[in-house]
C-alpha cells in the first residue's frame, strides 16, 4: 500500500480533531468564564533511507539525508488563559476575578474544583454556591436571612447590611486559588476544573495580594473566544483537510492506472 494514503490519513484524523476542538470554542463563545483552547500539532516518526553525514566515499559526506515522514497527530489541546472582557451586570452575587486566580468550590465528593465563573447564588441556608448545581463556594459564606445588601470588596471580604443597623457586619472572607501551570488544570464540564501533577498545588490567597486577581463585584467574565480567530481557524483546518482528501484521491488514481497498464 502507498505510504502517502497512510500519511494522508493522519492529516485527516487531526483535522477532524482540530475542528472538534473550533466547534467547542464557538459553541461556549457566551459561557461565562470559558478558556478557548487550541490543538496542539506534531510530526510522527521518520524512516531513515540515508543518514546525513554518512560516508558517501573516501573523502566526502552526504551534506542531507534522505527521511521520510510517517504523517502528524494531535498530542494536546491547550487551554489559553487569557483575561475576558468585563461584563457589567446589576446582580450584586455575580463577580469576577480580575487578574490571576481561581474561585474554590466544594464538589460534592469533597474535592476542591476551580473556576472563572464567578456567577453565585444564595441557597436555602443562605450560602453562596454555584447557580447551575449548587455546589458550595470555599471557604462557605453565609448571608443572614434579614440582610438588606451584599457588598463585596476587591480583596474579597464580604459585608452585609442588616435590617435596622447603619454599618456593615463582616460575614467571610473570599479566597482565591492560582496554579503556576493553569494550562494543566483538567476540564470537567460546569465551568471547573481539577488540579492535576501537571498544574502543580494550588496557591491559596487573599484576592488582590502576592500577585492574585482582585474581585470586582457587579461583573462578569466574558469568555475570551474571539470568533472571527475561530472562523479563521477553521477555514484554514478545512483546507488542510480538503488538500489531505486530494492527495488520497491522486494517490488512488496513480494506483488505478498503474493497475490498468498491467
Amino acid at each position: 500500500m502507498h505510504s502517502a494514503l497512510w500519511i494522508s490519513k493522519t492529516g485527516l484524523d487531526a483535522q477532524q480533531t482540530d475542528i472538534a476542538n473550533i466547534s467547542n470554542n464557538l459553541a461556549n463563545a457566551s459561557t461565562v468564564g470559558f478558556k478557548k483552547s487550541r490543538a496542539v500539532f506534531e510530526d510522527l516518526l521518520y524512516q531513515t533511507v540515508n543518514q546525513a553525514g554518512g560516508i558517501s566515499s573516501q573523502e566526502t559526506k552526504m551534506p542531507a539525508g534522505l527521511t521520510l515522514g510517517a504523517g502528524t497527530k494531535v498530542t494536546a489541546t491547550q487551554r489559553v488563559f487569557t483575561q475576558g472582557t468585563v461584563q457589567s451586570t446589576d446582580n450584586s452575587l455575580d463577580m469576577m476575578v480580575d487578574g490571576a486566580g481561581f474561585f474554590q468550590i466544594q464538589l460534592p465528593d469533597g474535592n476542591i474544583g476551580y473556576t472563572r465563573n464567578g456567577q453565585f447564588a444564595l441557597d436555602e441556608e443562605g450560602q453562596l454556591v454555584t447557580p447551575g448545581s449548587g455546589y458550595l463556594l470555599d471557604p462557605g459564606i453565609a448571608v443572614p436571612d434579614n440582610a438588606q445588601s451584599i457588598t463585596v470588596s476587591t480583596d474579597g471580604e464580604v459585608s452585609v447590611r442588616l435590617n435596622g443597623e447603619t454599618e456593615n457586619q463582616v460575614v467571610g472572607q473570599i479566597e482565591i486559588a492560582n496554579f503556576i501551570n493553569p494550562t494543566g488544570l483538567e476540564p470537567i464540564g460546569q465551568n471547573l476544573y481539577l488540579q492535576t501533577g501537571a498544574s502543580g498545588d494550588a496557591v491559596i490567597g487573599t484576592p488582590g495580594l502576592d500577585g492574585m486577581g482582585s474581585i470586582l463585584q457587579g461583573a462578569l467574565e466574558s469568555s475570551n473566544v474571539n470568533v472571527t480567530e475561530e472562523l479563521v481557524n477553521m477555514i484554514e483546518s478545512q483546507r488542510v483537510y480538503e488538500m489531505n482528501s486530494k492527495v488520497i484521491s491522486t494517490v488512488d488514481e496513480m494506483l488505478s492506472n498503474l493497475n490498468q497498464q498491467l
